[in-house]
């Protein structure tokens, strides 16, 4: 395997290269060349990214949890749904590529259904929402209960 010959800013001026780099170097174990510094941030952006799709999928699942119990427009109901099984989905997905980010559900649930509410407040002024969660949080039931049946 040939190593790639790289300037110091190889991160900023081709990030695809970069990333071959530090694969190349990581498989040769050239651990003194390694850029860490930029390895390190990026490995902290995958975990953050990571998150940040989680805490997104589940403000977009408890909206859409929202508007089907709450909003009475009997059309849009199957595509709720649909979102909402899509989302549960994905989130089982992520969580079981990452099952350490389960206990971080826990964490953000209160501030993402704030956002939710929120959101769901605005579009739909004349409905009358709950000011709080009415459902258990525990992560099998929001995965995988029809609140609405």
């Amino acid at each position: 395997m040939t190593l790639i010959a790289v300037s110091p800013c190889l991160y900023e001026s081709d990030y695809a290269l970069w990333t071959d780099d530090i694969a190349a170097k990581l498989r040769a174990k050239d651990f003194e060349n390694l850029d860490l510094d930029n390895l390190i941030e990026e490995m902290e952006a995958l975990g953050r990214s990571e998150r940040h799709e989680l805490k997104s999928r589940l403000d977009v699942l408890l909206s859409h949890i929202l508007k089907r119990l709450y909003v009475d427009l009997s059309n849009d109901y199957n595509g709720w749904e649909r979102t909402i099984r899509e989302q549960r989905k994905q989130i089982k997905r992520r969580l079981a590529d990452s099952p350490s980010l389960n206990s971080y559900l826990g964490q953000i649930f209160e501030e993402v259904w704030l956002d939710a509410l929120t959101e769901v407040q605005e579009d739909y002024p004349q409905v009358k929402f709950p000011k709080v969660w009415q459902f258990s949080c525990n992560l099998e039931t929001l995965l995988n209960h029809k609140f609405w049946e």
